[in-house]
């Protein structure tokens, strides 16, 4: 279970694309914030992915990754050209593969040889037509089908993939996509021969019947999305925000308890949380909690090239460890995580102490980007540097 949004230059308040997205996976399953630098390669190189390897590229972008511990793909991240992506799960009528790109393989992938949004689009459909999306996704031998949204400071896309069949949407002021299909019709690209093999699949009549949301999923959907379901719910807190939404608004949304954004469900938690402040002509900020619960974390900010700010080399990891922030942070705040909807005194308080520190790293970054026209980009670096120092600082410091 996961949400992922995008406030595009005409839906956001300063005309700058907004990115937010929470990981829903095991309440135990680590993620981490995890960095690769730009790299060459020579020929006929290989990439060893999570369950399979594929040939390797001449260059790989520079990447920050919100990184479930065990596997080399990611839930969600940023690449140094300002294009981010995340993925959801969804359940299709096509048949699972037992081997093949994890989801979340594609999605780095996309981060890594995208330099656009539309790049890091056609290497995902290219890799998922000739290797198909399968294996398990999660360590308790989960599968499933995936669907992502990609955004650059100018556009986004939705793809969705059944199978290795996909469909792609151009998003137009906002979207958000949660973990049901939800592309209508035939959408706006769309792989070559599905509306024919939907048909001989008995998924539906003719051309005029096929409706991708409807044809391909797996049990029946609404026309509309309820409100009273996420699917719906981030839809509308998009929808009501016309060129309003913000950073905090963005981090506002991804907490929110009514419909279970922000999920407190034991075995079924949001593990890590993104928000990415995406310009087209100065550099994206990329906000991460690095820790379980958003409403019971700190986002911090990152900025392109990597070099004091905290992170951990992007690879798998063999076993949890428990010096990590994660672990110490996830058993710190096990007694705030019940009810998350009742006014619990003691959790308002811890509430209330991390929010002023966020709001001091928000304001921070703020006079930073104000700044940004009369220093130089490594004095702009440094600055987002030492505020992201800050955060980690603070953050270690109230789980103590």
């Amino acid at each position: 279970m996961c949400d992922t949004y995008v406030s595009l230059s005409t839906w956001s308040k300063d005309r700058d694309v907004i990115f937010g997205k929470n990981s829903d996976r095991l309440e135990s399953e680590a993620q981490l914030i995890t960095y690769a630098p730009r790299k060459t390669y020579f020929q006929e190189e290989e990439v060893k992915c999570t369950h399979i390897s594929i040939p390797q590229v001449k260059e790989t972008a520079a990447v920050i990754l919100s990184q479930p511990y065990w596997m080399w793909g990611a839930e969600m991240g940023a690449n140094e050209h300002g294009v981010v992506i995340g993925n959801e799960s969804i359940q299709t009528r096509e048949p699972l593969k037992d081997i093949g790109l994890l989801g979340m393989d594609l999605l780095r992938l996309g981060l890594e040889r995208g330099k656009t949004a539309k790049e890091a689009l056609n290497v995902i459909i290219d890799l998922l037509e000739k290797y198909g999306q399968g294996g398990f996704h999660s360590l308790k031998q989960y599968n499933y089908h995936n669907s992502y949204l990609i955004a650059d400071p100018t556009e986004a896309y939705v793809i969705e993939a059944a199978g290795d069949w996909w469909i792609v949407e151009i998003v137009k002021d906002f979207r958000s996509i949660s973990n049901h299909i939800s592309i209508r019709f035939k959408g706006d690209m769309r792989r070559k021969g599905i509306i024919q093999h939907a048909i001989e699949k008995g998924y539906c009549k003719d051309d005029n019947d096929f409706d991708f949301k409807m044809t391909f999923s797996l049990s029946p959907l609404p026309e509309r999305f309820p409100i009273t379901d996420r699917d719906g719910f981030s839809l509308q807190q998009l929808s009501t925000n016309k060129r309003m939404v913000t950073v905090p608004m963005m981090m506002d949304f991804l907490r929110e308890h009514e419909v279970g954004i922000c999920r407190h469900i034991r075995k079924d938690q949001t593990v890590g949380s993104q928000v990415s402040l995406l310009r087209k002509n100065h550099k994206s900020i990329h906000w991460f909690t690095g820790s379980t619960i958003p409403c019971l974390s700190i986002y911090k900010p990152y900025v392109f090239p990597v070099k004091t700010q905290k992170v951990m080399e992007s690879k798998p990891y063999t076993s949890i460890n428990p010096s990590w922030f994660w672990i110490r942070h996830f058993n710190f705040i096990n007694i705030y995580k019940k009810h998350p909807k009742r006014d619990i005194p003691e959790r308002n308080d811890y509430y209330k102490k991390l929010r002023n520190i966020e709001i001091e790293l928000l304001n921070r970054v703020d006079g930073i980007i104000n700044k940004e026209e009369i220093i130089s980009e490594a004095e702009f670096n440094e600055m987002i540097n030492v505020v992201n120092d800050d955060g980690w600082k603070k953050s270690e410091e109230v789980i103590r």
